[in-house]
């Protein structure tokens, strides 16, 4: 599908706009094809997507980083495709923190006001507000080298509002922070973005990272985006096979389309079995179909009884993850079948080798394009 997908935001919301934008290094092969972006003002949009998608080009083409091959960006209306990046009034966090080894926390945070001629007194009081903004008055006289990972990057953000820009750019700033600190950052940026107002762009390969800091998300591959929207519509209503597949566990199966009437259509698997689904993103009678059903919207044993879509299923094993349980199965030939269980909801009595009916609603399984060999 093209990358034409833009806001319907009107302009007035509008602070960043792509249009047209390509990127190719060698002449050649295009790492960003044909981006065309709004993203509004005061937004927390996440840029995702595999590694080599053309998300970290997009992001240091706005940066001032890297120069469009075509196409133009414009920041609050005015086109800065030639403007360079330290005039472009945005701040930047790294995953490296890239912050400056010989100055101390204070003297890190003061010189992007030096540099933009702040005068001492202003650029003493704003310091201080950042500071206190990450909770590291204390540490103001440190040096990076004597702070943790998780305290270096809560330097570099602040170090990347203390100007109070319009637009903050982070490129996998929590990549190298522990699980747990990574989750306490993800909730302290959010709520910093939320306090501030600030517009900011965020990229990472990290789909439950985007899911909870976002306000959008732009689903990138192949250096298109292939679906912009809110996280639960993202999970909920993937547009295709590759966004079904990226976003959150997902169980495929791949089949023949039968018929189509309206939103609904039947599919035949492989070994004959028919599942009605609803028709997203398919051809005609007759082409290959991918079924996408998420793993939580299966129902076991008596639960499967009103579902229109009702199967029989061989448990192949468990595996237990504290709050819920994931149960493979073979269901429809299918050795890797998925169905997630809270755990007061398991059966104690369900053991390996038991054969269950199970069962989805027709609008919890989406008709999708056959997905691609990567």
């Amino acid at each position: 599908m093209s990358a034409t997908v833009t806001t319907e935001a009107g302009s007035g919301d509008v602070l960043v706009s792509f249009r047209g934008v390509q990127k190719s290094y060698d002449g050649e092969n295009l790492i960003v094809k044909d981006l065309n972006l709004d993203i509004r003002k005061g937004e927390f949009l996440t840029l995702l997507g595999p590694s080599g998608s053309g998300k970290t080009t997009s992001l240091m083409m706005l940066a001032g980083f890297e120069t469009p091959t075509a196409g133009e960006i414009l920041l609050a209306g005015r086109a800065i495709n030639n403007v360079p990046p330290h005039k472009r009034d945005i701040g930047m966090v790294f995953q490296n923190y890239a912050l400056f080894p010989h100055m101390t926390v204070a003297e890190n945070l003061a010189f992007p006001l030096s540099v933009r001629g702040v005068n001492k007194s202003d650029a003493g009081e704003r310091v201080k507000r950042a500071l206190a903004m990450v909770q590291l008055e204390k540490f103001r006289n440190r040096y990076p080298g004597q702070l943790s990972g998780g305290q270096q990057q809560r330097v570099a953000l602040a170090r990347a509002l203390v100007f109070e820009p319009q637009l903050v750019l982070m490129d996998e700033p929590l990549g190298a922070l522990d699980k747990q600190l990574r989750e306490h950052m993800q909730m302290e940026i959010k709520h910093i973005h939320q306090r501030l107002g600030v517009t900011v762009v965020y990229v990472t390969h990290d789909q439950g990272e985007a899911l909870t800091m976002s306000d959008r998300v732009a689903v990138f591959h192949q250096g298109e985006i292939q679906q912009i929207a809110a996280p639960r519509e993202l999970y909920e209503a993937p547009r295709n096979s590759f966004v079904a597949n990226f976003i959150g566990e997902n169980n495929r199966l791949t089949g023949q389309l039968v018929s189509h009437d309206g939103e609904r259509c039947v599919v035949a698997l492989p070994r004959g079995e028919k599942v009605e689904a609803l028709a997203v993103n398919i051809g005609q009678p007759g082409e290959p179909v991918t079924l996408s059903i998420r793993p939580e919207r299966i129902s076991l044993n008596g639960r499967s009884e009103q579902c229109a879509n009702r199967f029989s299923g061989r448990v192949e094993e468990f595996i237990y993850l504290g709050d819920h349980v994931r149960i493979r199965l073979e269901v429809c030939g299918k050795p890797d079948f998925f169905v997630k269980q809270p755990i007061a909801e398991l059966d104690p009595t369900l053991t390996v080798g038991d054969v269950v009916p199970l069962g989805w609603q027709v609008e919890h399984v989406r008709a999708l394009d056959p997905l691609q060999a990567e």
